[in-house]
C-alpha cells in the first residue's frame, strides 16, 4: 500500500459531505478499481477505520473499512451498500470521523446490522455485523448520505462539537501563514 497515491480527506463543511451520493453503475468499475485501493491506503495513513468515497471529493456510494480484529488487516470494499435490517437493541459508542479531526462524540445506533453490497468484482456480498464493526458500516453509510456523526448528537452537542472544530481549523490555518 505504500506506493499507492494518497487522496486529500475533505473536512467540514465541504458541500459534498452532505450530498447523497449517487449508485455506483456499471461503466464506473474501473473509476471505482482505481479509487479503492486509494482510499485504503488513505484511510490507513489517516489512521482511521472507515473511509466514505464523499470524504475524497467521489460523490459515488463506495466504502471501505478495516475494524483490524486481533491486530490483522481485513480491508472490505463495499460497491453499492445497502442496510437491510437494523436490530432494534442499541449501542453507544464513541465516534469520530476523518472529515472532522480531533472531535469525538458518544453516538446511539443500532447494535446489529444486516446489510448487502458488492465487491469490486461484482460478486453480491450480505452479511450481520455487531459491535465495532456495525458501528463503523453505519457510520460510513451514513456519509453516503450526506449525513454525518453530528448529527446524531443532541442540537447542543452537535453545535460545541463543531464550533470547537471550526475553531480549531481557524487556528491551524493562522498557524500556517
Amino acid at each position: 500500500m505504500n506506493d499507492v497515491p494518497l487522496l486529500p480527506v475533505l473536512l467540514h463543511p465541504a458541500p459534498i459531505l452532505r450530498a447523497k451520493a449517487r449508485p455506483v453503475a456499471e461503466g464506473d468499475g474501473d473509476r471505482v478499481r482505481e479509487l479503492a485501493p486509494r482510499m485504503l491506503a488513505t484511510m490507513y495513513k489517516a489512521p482511521g477505520i472507515g473511509l466514505a468515497a464523499p470524504q475524497v471529493g467521489e460523490g459515488l456510494r463506495l466504502v471501505v473499512v478495516d475494524i483490524q480484529k486481533d491486530d490483522k488487516p481485513a480491508p472490505m470494499v463495499l460497491v453499492n451498500p445497502e442496510i437491510l435490517a437494523v436490530s432494534d437493541e442499541r449501542a453507544v459508542r464513541e465516534e469520530g470521523c476523518l472529515s472532522l479531526p480531533g472531535q469525538y462524540a458518544d453516538v446511539e445506533r443500532p447494535a446489529r446490522v444486516k446489510l448487502r453490497w458488492r465487491e469490486l468484482d461484482g460478486t453480491r456480498r450480505e452479511m450481520e455485523a455487531d459491535d465495532l464493526l456495525a458501528t463503523c458500516l453505519q457510520h460510513e453509510i451514513d456519509h453516503l448520505d450526506g449525513v454525518m456523526f453530528t448529527d446524531h448528537l443532541s442540537p447542543l452537542k452537535r453545535n460545541m462539537l463543531l464550533k470547537k472544530f471550526l475553531k480549531e481549523q481557524k487556528l491551524k490555518s493562522r498557524e500556517a501563514m
